[in-house]
């Protein structure tokens, strides 16, 4: 019998494949106050490969509105040759704005450099003020409500050059994405679940390079989207009749649509059992057509829904986790593999103490023993995080 093998792919982190954009769609309904997109990469024909649990790695290029406001301020006219950090050949600043430098994220640095350039008496005293070893808490707010382009825009009296604003800026880093689709069921296609991030700081509005990149300024089929495939520790159950039960709130729902996917694709007979929260059912059930078609035919087991906003007290996942505690504790006593993915700073942490409450409560066991038997999930990779 003849097995054929996936060509190779030349793409790598160091040499991105330059896809395609297939579709962007708003996962939110009207009168939502999120806004949360469906994305599509065209990668057909490229032997670029993924298995799901992977992520997808993109380059992004800075707003031009952006680039062209801090080249104004610099008084310069874009074509200036500089070299960027690890280049080893100089490109024009306009470029090295858009493509190659990160322009959020200022550090003391910076500010120390305009104190030495400033020749305006005012801006030497507020940056004295900054730098001086008692004002370490106050430089670390006005730099976490600052760009770089505010801080030349406030202190003016300092003229830097193209090359000696550039020196002070960090690589231009790519983002991952969680993948979102099966390639058993989507072929040469890669499906992304990303919320562009726009805010206000400073007076200023502000906006995530590479989600608004995505969502906004990349024209389907024509801009070029740099890529490549992140390979994860983050991956479904070699034994395919083992139960799943994944918590993916927001975003986070992106890998366990993929991994739904697959189950179907390769006839898992395992269950699957899907936690899902956002803020209200009507507007942000992400998917919520194509969860309840899943729950109709019986290829998904259980969904369990948290809408946060549509109660006086807010539910959330690990709320619904505890109201589920017997069967949630069955299905983990039956060898079930138990998945995590979205926000790292709160609903992890809250999920995993649900976690351990309910082994605790309906394992019978000491805190500490449960301690060891989360652990001993994690060791046998029965217990997998993918947060952010």
């Amino acid at each position: 019998m003849h097995v054929s093998t996936p060509p190779f792919s030349p793409y790598t982190k160091d040499n991105p494949l330059a896809a395609k954009l297939l579709e962007n769609r708003v996962l939110n309904k009207d009168g939502s106050s999120k806004d949360t997109r469906h994305l599509v990469i065209d990668i057909a024909g490229s032997g670029l490969t993924y298995k799901v649990g992977d992520s997808l790695g993109i380059f992004p290029s800075n707003r031009p509105q952006l680039v062209e406001e801090l080249i104004e301020l610099l008084g310069a006219t874009g074509n200036e040759p500089v070299l960027p950090a690890r280049m080893s050949a100089a490109i024009s600043l306009r470029e090295a704005l858009t493509t190659k430098v990160s322009l959020a994220g200022p550090t003391k640095k910076i500010l120390e450099t305009l104190a030495a350039k400033t020749t305006d008496t005012k801006e030497k005293e507020q940056l004295a003020a900054l730098l001086a070893p008692e004002a370490k808490e106050a430089l670390e707010l006005f730099l976490g409500q600052r760009e770089y382009l505010d801080l030349l825009e406030e202190f003016p009296g300092a003229k830097l050059t193209p090359q000696e604003f550039v020196d002070h800026l960090r690589r231009l880093m790519p983002r991952l994405y969680s993948i979102a689709s099966s390639p058993k069921m989507f072929p040469g296609q890669v499906h992304l679940t990303v919320a562009p991030v726009r805010y206000e700081s400073n007076g200023r509005r502000r906006y995530g390079v590479c989600s608004t990149f995505l969502s906004d300024r990349v024209t389907r089929r024509k801009t070029p989207v740099p890529v490549f495939v992140a390979e994860s520790h983050f991956g479904l159950p070699a034994d395919l009749a083992r139960d799943v039960i994944m918590i993916g709130p927001g975003t986070g729902i992106a890998p366990f649509r993929a991994f739904v996917q697959e189950r179907i694709a390769t006839n898992a007979p395992g269950r699957n059992w899907l936690f899902f929260g956002d803020q209200h059912a009507a507007t942000d059930y992400l998917y919520g057509d194509e969860w309840k078609k899943l729950l109709a035919e019986g290829r998904v087991a259980r969904v369990d829904l948290a809408f946060s906003r549509d109660q006086a007290k807010k539910v959330y996942v690990q709320d619904r986790m505890r109201e589920a505690a017997a069967e949630l504790w069955a299905w983990i006593k039956g060898g079930a593999h138990f998945y995590v993915c979205g926000d790292a700073h709160r609903m992890a942490k809250d999920v995993d103490l649900a976690l351990h409450e309910i082994i605790t409560q309906h394992g019978g066991m000491e805190p500490a023993a449960a301690a060891d038997y989360v652990k001993q999930m994690k060791k046998d990779k029965r217990y997998q995080r993918d947060v952010y």
